[in-house]
């Protein structure tokens, strides 16, 4: 459980976070749960145009504050340093074709920002590209 000191830095670290991914509050949410005794942050974004949530990152700390402080130096540092990749998908219920982009280590790791959560069987995915280095 959390003390008032604490929620209130967990609250300054979320913030910065968002800020720093330029992102509004509506679009980001930070999942917390436990893994080996450890605390576990999935950071979700929420796509505005067809409302769709993906992974951006997970990270994992002693408490809440300690995963919050991995996920900023993650996306401070070294989220730029990750190859970027441009997916086409559509889910099974629409034909809309959807153009999605992630930072993972390969082309494994997009997918899985992609499936995040939901049951592959949903969605079709018609590309996916490494994008050239800028």
């Amino acid at each position: 459980m959390l003390n008032t000191d604490e929620r209130v830095e967990v609250a300054r670290y979320q913030k910065e976070i968002k800020d720093m991914l330029g992102l509004k509050t509506e679009n980001l949410v930070f999942e917390f749960g436990t893994r080996n005794n450890a605390v576990k942050l999935d950071l979700v974004t929420v796509n505005p145009r067809h409302n769709q949530s993906f992974l951006f990152h997970t990270s994992e700390g002693i408490d809440k504050i300690d995963a919050l402080k991995k996920m900023r130096e993650y996306v401070k540092k070294k989220y730029k340093e990750e190859n970027s990749y441009t997916i086409q998908w559509t889910t099974v219920d629409s034909n809309d074709l959807h153009t999605s982009y992630f930072r993972a280590k390969d082309m494994y790791g997009a997918l899985d920002k992609l499936y995040y959560g939901r049951d592959m069987n949903t969605i079709s995915v018609y590309i996916v590209k490494l994008n050239p280095i800028s």
